[in-house]
């Protein structure tokens, strides 16, 4: 687990409360159940309009990926490929065949199933990059939705700052009650601008940025399995891959052999 985005949201939650206390505000007075109700349950309402139902269904399913993903770092799927590289060269293709079973990564074990099944390198190619294609644009309507909530949250924590004045004006007549109703009244903007910069908009950004580097290491693993397909020398199959590698994990890995 990555603990960068709810270390991001807590950092970013207890500075809001700090700022209130040293202010001298009681930090339970923004907890009025009316217009969170309002801000979270409209927020989410418009955005499953403006999308399709499988997207609002599957919401608590990208919470949790956002929450708890931790891409497998480069270096560690360049070693499993190299080995099985060493294995294909000195036994031949048709020996991965046990070791496919024990390959955690599902989409390197996908292909591989497929290069021993004899599959042409091209459609090889063409079958997986496909399958790249088709996380990217499923990762993509994941994030959208979040990003859409992220638009429309401070609108509807407005609309609810709106409806709260309309009754502070229908009160005018007792004025002891008028600054707890006008303090009250702005809560929803508040959440509507603290939701959408502090919960939603982070975990689009975070959705969007795992699908990168998830996308990235299927794109690695192409390469590797048609390397392996190719029979080619397992340490030129280290040095191409260990190239594609973003440069500050290429420089790590080059500090550890060093």
């Amino acid at each position: 687990m990555d603990p960068a985005t709810l270390a991001g949201i807590g950092i970013a939650v207890v500075s809001i409360f700090v700022m209130m206390i040293l202010e001298g505000s009681n930090p339970m007075s923004i907890m009025l159940l009316a217009p969170m109700i309002l801000v979270f349950g409209g927020t989410f309402g418009v955005a499953m309009a403006g999308g399709v139902l499988s997207d609002a269904t599957g919401i608590v399913g990208q919470i949790k990926r956002a929450l708890t993903a931790k891409p497998t770092p480069g270096t560690d799927l360049v070693d499993s490929i190299v080995k099985l590289s060493e294995r294909a060269r000195r036994e031949g293709l048709l020996a991965l065949e046990d070791a496919v079973k024990e390959v955690e990564d599902p989409f390197l074990r996908r292909g591989l199933e497929l290069a021993i099944d004899g599959t042409d390198p091209e459609e090889l190619r063409e079958i997986l990059e496909a399958e790249v294609d088709a996380k990217r644009r499923a990762d993509k309507a994941g994030v959208k939705i979040f990003t859409d909530m992220g638009g429309y949250a401070p609108t509807i924590g407005i609309i609810g700052t709106v409806v709260s004045l309309v009754h502070v004006l229908e009160n005018l007549s007792e004025p002891s009650k008028l600054g707890h109703m006008i303090g009250a009244a702005f809560v929803a903007t508040l959440w509507g601008v603290a939701s959408a910069n502090v919960l939603w908009l982070p975990i689009g950004n975070r959705l969007k940025r795992i699908s990168e580097l998830e996308a990235a290491q299927m794109e690695l693993t192409i390469e590797g399995i048609a390397n392996i397909q190719a029979g080619t020398n397992p340490r030129l199959v280290s040095q191409k891959l260990k190239s594609l590698l973003p440069p500050g994990e290429n420089t790590a890995e080059k500090a550890k052999a060093a």
